[in-house]
């Protein structure tokens, strides 16, 4: 009874699979349309998504991070020591810096240090913050790169700038700002042609002193040139009474 009841109502029994193939061979790159109501509800449900615009990820990331932009303590510290090397220098150049190995710009600093001229590199951030509402705000688009700068005190040291760069093709001249004003390239390499201050004045000195010495002598020149022609006529009477006198003497000696 016991092999009845386990044999017979408590056995279990596993449904018997068969895969069948489909009778025509499926085309995978062009298959058979659905049928006319199934395809009106695939219409239907169909999602429709929007086309974004070309640029789209690029302007949603950068409002991202406007919005969750803080403001840096340690970048308004540094971009005040930038606006103070801007606001105390004569002599600001702009490099666009290239690939450069760090020994080789190690080279380059030590080189300008040597002429009291200091590199720095700040980031674009920074220098949002130390040029805005400045004279020197026009320099940002020069920023979209990395960028060094070249400080000096002294606008006299451009010679020597240009002298190490021309040793240093990783680092291209943009242009620069000498004595407040914002010079190009080509303008910037046309300043160091020009002689100094000092020579400038000197030579413009020697200028007026010479056109003052010829108005001199133009305004006494006649009285010169009369004083001149007196002595003339001064030497030849001269002459002419020792020769008479010669003269008569000679007479008086051949009547004796």
């Amino acid at each position: 009874m016991s092999n009845f009841v386990v044999n017979g109502l408590l056995q279990s029994r596993n449904p018997l699979l068969t895969f069948r193939r489909f009778r025509g061979k499926i085309n995978i790159q062009r298959p058979r349309p659905p049928h006319y109501e199934r395809a009106r509800v695939l219409e239907i449900i169909k999602p429709y998504y929007k086309k974004p615009e070309f640029n789209a990820p690029c302007i949603e990331a950068e409002q991202t991070l406007k919005s969750k932009r803080v403001d840096n303590p340690y970048e308004t510290i540094i971009a005040r020591e930038a606006r103070n090397w801007f606001e105390h220098s004569q002599l600001v150049a702009l490099l666009h810096v290239n690939s450069i190995r760090q020994e080789d710009m190690f080279k380059v600093q030590v080189a300008l240090h040597r002429h009291n001229v200091s590199v720095k590199v700040y980031g674009k951030s920074i220098m949002r913050k130390a040029v805005a509402d400045t004279r020197f705000e026009a320099i940002m688009p020069l920023f979209e790169a990395k960028t060094a700068i070249l400080f000096s005190p002294e606008a006299a040291k451009i010679k020597q700038v240009l002298s190490v760069l021309k040793k240093t093709p990783q680092l291209v001249l943009m242009g620069g700002i000498v004595e407040g004003k914002l010079l190009s390239k080509n303008e910037f390499t046309a300043y160091a042609t020009m002689p100094d201050l000092t020579t400038v004045r000197a030579q413009f000195a020697a200028v007026l002193d010479s056109a003052g010495g010829k108005i001199v002598s133009d305004l006494q020149c006649h009285q010169s040139q009369l004083v001149n022609m007196l002595d003339a006529y001064a030497k030849i009477d001269s002459r002419t009474e020792e020769t008479g006198s010669v003269s008569d003497a000679a007479g008086e000696k051949v009547d004796s």
